[in-house]
């Protein structure tokens, strides 16, 4: 039940973009087609949830046990911008076509403060490792689902017409503000 608990926190209740604020610039960038969208998604998803096991791993094995906590910021940035570029590498050897899919996207998430952030709060959430990865995976989902309901609604804005003051970036910082407002009524669920 724990499990499912975390889920449906990290999905709904406390998603990464609407209520923490962490990914904005993908969430604002990526978002204005739903294609684009589903990759990006599925692509912080996949990393996520590998920069969360491993950057566990060093945090438990290696800076923990050697008191090098203060380490932690410089040393998981390393960790998600090497892991990155070996994940690029791999699919581009093992699936050429994942890494045409996942390709353009995968520069984009080194810099992807999200990342960082889940790498950082499952560890002072004081989660163990299959925890993490639960949050870690629930995260992305929630990532995804935000950014793909943020990328359908912009499509839609695009169809319609908008008052000349509202074009642009003020029309979308108002639909991400009311898309965090309806994510806030999940907020009883756990």
């Amino acid at each position: 039940m724990e499990y499912v608990l975390i889920f449906i926190a990290a999905v709904f209740v406390n998603n990464v973009v609407l209520s923490q604020f962490l990914g904005i610039c993908p969430f604002l960038g990526v978002s204005k087609k739903v294609d684009t969208a589903m990759g990006m998604g599925a692509a912080v998803t996949f990393v996520l949830a590998i920069a969360t096991i491993v950057t566990f791993l060093v945090q438990k094995y290696v800076l923990d046990v050697f008191g090098l906590g203060f380490m932690q910021t410089i040393s998981f940035i390393l960790i998600i911008a090497a892991l990155v570029q070996m994940i690029e590498i791999i699919l581009k050897k093992v699936s050429p076509a994942l890494y045409q899919a996942l390709g353009v996207f995968l520069p984009l998430i080194t810099t992807n403060c999200c990342v960082l952030g889940v790498a950082i709060l499952v560890i002072q959430k004081e989660y163990n490792l299959l925890e993490s990865v639960v949050y870690a995976v629930a995260t992305g989902i929630g990532f995804a689902l935000a950014l793909i309901i943020f990328a359908g609604i912009r499509e839609q804005l695009a169809m319609t017409r908008i008052p000349e003051g509202l074009k642009g970036t003020p029309i979308t910082l108002i639909t991400a503000g009311l898309l965090a407002m309806a994510f806030m009524g999940f907020s009883g669920i756990v």
